[in-house]
C-alpha cells in the first residue's frame, strides 16, 4: 500500500508488517541501526518492521541477532542487503503516525511508530545488564522508532544537530503526556530500546547548516516528531491526554495501581465489599476532575523533591496539605499527617480507599460497619 509521497520525490509504502521507503536518488542517512547503522551517503532504503507474528504474539527474528535479521529481512523486502539499513518493533505498521511541517521550500516529515507502556523508561533509569558480562545479550525491539525525512541538504554536523533536536521533540511529547517510567517512579523520555532513521536529501539546492532550536529547521523538526509521537502513541495503545485524566495513570509509576489498593482495602475494613463491588466502584471515581487535579499536583511535587527543587519537608508537608483538602471535599477521614508518617504514598492509598468505601457506602447505604482508620 503506498502511505504518501514525500518532499523528496521518495514514496512511503506498507507491506509485510513494514513501512518501507525506497530512495530515488541520493540520500544522506544518520541512523542508531545495527544493521548499516551511522552516517552513510550510500543507503537506498530504509525499513522499519513490526516484527511481531501477529497481534499480542512474541517478535521472531529471521536470524540469530538482531542485526543479522535486519539485514535478511531487507533482502526479503526486495532490496541489496549491502545498501539497506532498518529497525524493528512490537508497534503495528497500521499505527503508523505520518505528520509534515512546512516554511517556504522546507518541508520536513515524521513517520513515527510506538508504544511506552510496557517499556518506557526515564534516562538514568538502572540498567538491566553489562554487554560485556553477558554471553548473550538480550535485546528489545525498539518501541519508539522515528523516521525523519528532511528534503534539504544537511551537512553530517547539522544532521546530527537535527538527531539531538528529535530526541529532544520525542522526550518533550512524553512530558506532555506525563507518560511514567516502568523503571523508576520519574516521567519517561523514552522506551529502552527506541530507534531513529534521519533522511536528509544531498541532491537538493537548499542546503541547511543550522538544526536548533533557533532556526527554522529545528522548529519543524519539534513541531512534526512532537505531534507524531503523540499520535503514533494514541494509535496504538491509547495514550492520550484524555486517558491520563485518571487517578491510576497518573501514579501507575509510583506503583498505585488497582491491585494495590484493594489490598489495602482489605487490611483496613472490616466489613468487606467483594472486589468487583471495590473495582467497579474505583472505576466510577478514578476520573473526577477534582481528584485527578491533586492527584497531578502530588505526583509533581514528588517529581520537585526528587529533581532537588524542593526539601524532603517541604515535599511532605505541600502533600499532607493536599490530601487533607482532597479528604475535606469527599468527606472522609483525615488521620494521617506527614509528622505521624513520613511515607505520603501509604497515606494517598488510604485517602483513594476511603474515597472508594465512601461512594460504595452512597451506592449501597444498607452496608454498614466499615472501618476507616487507616492508622
Amino acid at each position: 500500500m503506498l502511505l504518501t509521497t514525500l518532499a523528496t520525490t521518495d514514496k512511503v509504502f506498507r507491506y509485510h508488517q513494514c513501512i518501507v521507503i525506497p530512495f530515488t536518488g541520493l540520500r544522506r542517512v544518520l541512523s542508531t541501526a545495527r544493521y548499516n547503522g551511522g552516517l552513510r551517503d550510500d543507503i537506498t532504503a530504509i525499513f522499519n518492521h513490526d516484527c511481531t507474528q501477529g497481534r499480542g504474539m512474541p517478535c521472531k527474528l529471521l536470524a540469530p541477532t538482531y542485526g543479522e535479521h535486519i539485514g535478511k529481512m531487507g533482502c526479503y523486502l526486495g532490496f541489496d542487503p549491502k545498501t539497506v539499513t532498518g529497525m524493528c518493533t512490537a508497534a503495528s505498521m497500521e499505527n503508523v503516525a505520518i505528520v509534515s511541517e512546512n516554511y517556504l521550500e522546507l518541508t520536513v516529515t515524521a513517520i513515527v511508530t510506538g508504544g511506552v507502556d510496557e517499556n518506557g523508561g526515564r534516562v538514568g533509569d538502572p540498567a538491566k545488564y553489562y554487554e560485556p558480562l553477558m554471553d548473550n545479550a538480550v535485546y528489545k525491539h525498539g518501541t519508539i522508532n522515528i523516521i525523519l525525512v528532511i528534503n534539504a541538504d544537511l551537512p553530517p554536523g547539522t544532521i546530527t544537530r537535527a538527531l539531538v533536536i528529535c530526541s529532544e521533540a520525542k522526550a518533550a511529547a512524553l512530558q506532555e503526556l506525563a507518560a511514567g517510567s516502568n523503571y523508576s517512579t520519574g516521567i519517561a523520555t523514552g522506551s529502552g530500546t527506541d530507534e531513529t532513521i534521519i533522511v536528509a536529501n544531498p541532491e537538493s539546492a537548499l542546503t541547511l547548516e543550522d538544526a536548533g532550536k533557533h532556526s527554522k529547521l529545528g522548529e519543524l523538526i519539534g513541531k512534526s516528531v512532537k505531534e507524531a509521537v503523540k499520535k503514533a502513541l494514541f494509535y496504538q495503545t491509547g495514550l492520550s491526554p484524555q486517558r491520563q485524566h485518571d487517578i491510576l495513570w497518573r501514579m501507575k509509576r509510583f506503583g498505585v495501581t488497582d491491585e494495590s489498593l484493594w489490598s489495602v482495602y482489605q487490611q483496613g475494613t472490616t466489613v468487606k465489599y467483594n472486589k468487583p463491588e471495590f473495582i467497579t466502584a474505583l472505576a466510577d471515581i478514578k476520573k473526577d476532575d477534582t481528584l485527578v487535579s491533586y492527584t497531578a499536583l502530588i505526583a509533581h511535587v514528588q517529581d520537585e523533591y526528587n529533581w532537588g527543587l524542593l526539601s524532603k519537608e517541604e515535599m511532605e508537608t505541600t502533600i499532607a496539605v493536599l490530601l487533607k483538602n482532597i479528604s475535606n471535599l469527599w468527606d472522609v477521614p483525615f488521620t494521617v499527617t506527614a509528622a505521624e508518617n513520613d511515607n505520603w504514598l501509604d497515606c494517598y492509598k488510604a485517602t483513594i480507599v476511603a474515597i472508594v468505601c465512601e461512594h460504595l457506602n452512597k451506592v449501597n447505604p444498607a452496608v454498614i460497619g466499615v472501618n476507616l482508620d487507616f492508622d
